[in-house]
């Protein structure tokens, strides 16, 4: 089999399959503190728990910033040079979702990619009106002065863009929930362990590493 992109301590080998190491413990941990961060921030919110709100958005903005660094310098598979499809790349996969399996990819597929980036604009989007409504309505936070330079439709324009955020998050983070639960199922693996572990487990006799981000569907070379 063909590992010349994986070093020694990133592959193990089994009887049940081969083990790769995929997601770092800095993405690991980004991602559970993110899924937790957006919890708390959410129903702080329902609860008018405005202090602990505004601090678990604060929060949310240190692991955005985060991520965008690591998007650029972070471990292979957590870059974004790693996972950036071209249209009919993407469209080829999500329509090779109706075979019972569709091309395996070491890190993101294409479909897991466009959900990464539609969440990191939608945050970004979501903290940055945040912020706004935080400075412009509240009076408070660190654009403060940027109430006197916005008009109340745009203030609480920003408020009701960041509320129906929120709401379109949540119905992303099911689509997201359900794509792992889709393809955990049709590659034999289990992406919820891998998110907790850092290693996926691909089957033996099944795949082999053929390209640096993603694993054909060719036969197993060993």
């Amino acid at each position: 089999m063909k590992v010349s992109h994986f070093n020694e301590m990133n592959i193990k080998k089994s009887d049940q399959g081969i083990r790769v190491r995929v997601w770092d413990l800095r993405i690991r941990l980004f991602h559970w503190l993110l899924v937790s961060g957006f919890l708390i921030a959410y129903f702080t919110a329902q609860l008018h728990l405005k202090t602990i709100h505004i601090w678990s958005g604060y929060g949310l903005c240190f692991l955005w910033l985060a991520r965008i660094y690591w998007g650029f310098f972070g471990s292979r598979y957590a870059r974004f040079s790693t996972f950036l499809f071209s249209p009919r790349e993407s469209l080829r996969y999500i329509l090779s979702l109706g075979r019972p399996h569709p091309q395996h990819y070491v890190g993101h597929n294409p479909a897991g990619a466009l959900m990464v980036f539609a969440l990191l604009a939608s945050l970004f989007l979501l903290l940055t009106s945040g912020i706004v409504v935080l400075s412009v309505i509240d009076c408070e936070g660190p654009l403060l002065g940027l109430g006197n330079l916005v008009s109340d439709n745009w203030s609480y324009g920003a408020r009701s863009i960041h509320d129906n955020l929120s709401n379109m998050i949540w119905v992303m983070v099911g689509l997201h929930v359900l794509g792992v639960a889709l393809a955990s199922a049709q590659h034999g693996e289990n992406l919820l362990w891998a998110m907790l572990t850092g290693w996926k487990v691909l089957p033996a006799g099944r795949t082999s590493f053929m390209e640096p981000t993603r694993i054909t569907g060719v036969k197993n070379e060993v």
